[in-house]
């Protein structure tokens, strides 16, 4: 997933600006045109429950999504095995994309697949809904660190907890925008937040630690942020972002080259134990799994955050105020 954000952040980053400036379908035709959405496919049949109770809001709204979205277990075979969801009709588009943002914000569709961390939820004033009933793996954000440097600097533990509790969807979703669409230059954006959050500072750290990312755009920020907050605790700490995917940063973790990486639970846990299916939908027990993996390896995982990335269903802010939706389970109330 991540591999794919990053070789898509430029098209993407250009429909959050188109989609900025077509809010509300207000948007001139050359910039519609120039990305037209691709047909809708036949509406879905609903449910004898649904019928007898009424139609629900899903049922009068078009969700839109990769076109493989009708044959997985977290895209719409989810939605319906978990929360019962028929929708009007399903609009195939792309994944996590900038069609999608475009159909979104021209009204084409009215619910859409985004990461739950895209900054276009921020640019657009998107709705992330609720994934009430824990559809998707659990891959919250948590830092790995060498566990011969967790034992002897447990202030390093410390600061990075203190990190992760203060880092909300909401927030994720801000520094993100504040880098790829603001353009404000990640050191910045990492101490601005540090400061906004009161991330504490009371020294006593000593030694030398190395924080290290992948090239995803998002792990550089964290990465940021974990030494700039390691920083103001006393440690000294070299960066080394962009070293490459995962097959290149756990073997750094591994022989020392780097000592800390901001992780995401599930897909680490996976790539760890070899695609085992540990992972769940729980954070808890996905990060307990997480921590027994990365035993053998001399490694150990700290507290998860809040803030996910992974596949999350966005709508404008006009669709959630007109249904009053608030969660995924909301779009199984009755339309009227």
């Amino acid at each position: 997933m991540r591999n794919f954000r990053t070789a898509t952040l430029g098209a993407t980053m250009l429909a959050l600006l188109l989609g900025a400036c077509t809010s509300g379908g207000s948007g001139s035709s050359a910039s519609t045109a120039a990305s037209e959405p691709p047909a809708s496919t036949a509406p879905s049949v609903e449910s004898s429950a649904e019928a007898s109770a009424g139609p629900s809001i899903a049922s009068t709204l078009v969700l839109g999504g990769p076109p493989e979205c009708p044959e997985r277990p977290f895209c719409l075979v989810g939605l319906e095995k978990t929360y019962g969801l028929k929708f009007k009709e399903f609009t195939p588009l792309d994944a996590g994309g900038p069609l999608t943002v475009q159909a979104l914000t021209g009204g084409q569709i009215q619910v859409g697949l985004l990461f739950t961390s895209d900054p276009a939820i921020a640019v657009n004033g998107f709705v992330l809904l609720q994934d009430d009933k824990q559809l998707q793996l659990a891959d919250n954000l948590i830092p790995v660190v060498r566990k011969e440097v967790a034992v002897a600097n447990p202030l390093v533990a410390d600061t990075l907890n203190a990190v992760m509790a203060k880092l909300s969807q909401a927030e994720l979703t801000e520094l993100n925008k504040a880098v790829t669409i603001d353009l404000t230059p990640t050191a910045d954006a990492a101490k601005a937040w540090l400061t906004k959050v009161a991330i504490p500072a009371t020294g006593g750290g000593s030694g030398s630690l190395t924080v290290g990312s992948t090239n995803f755009y998002e792990q550089e920020i964290l990465g940021e942020i974990f030494a700039q907050a390691l920083e103001a605790n006393g440690f000294t700490v070299e960066r080394k972002f962009q070293l490459g995917n995962r097959e290149i940063v756990f073997p750094a973790l591994e022989s020392g080259e780097i000592d800390i990486l901001a992780e995401y639970a599930a897909t680490a846990l996976e790539f760890v134990n070899g695609g085992a299916g540990q992972a769940s939908t729980d954070p808890a027990a996905t990060s307990a799994a997480f921590v027994t993996a990365l035993e053998p390896k001399g490694l150990v995982a700290l507290e998860y955050a809040e803030a996910t990335d992974q596949n999350g269903f966005v709508v404008t802010k006009a669709t959630a105020d007109q249904y009053g939706l608030v969660t995924i389970g909301d779009l199984a109330k009755p339309a009227s």
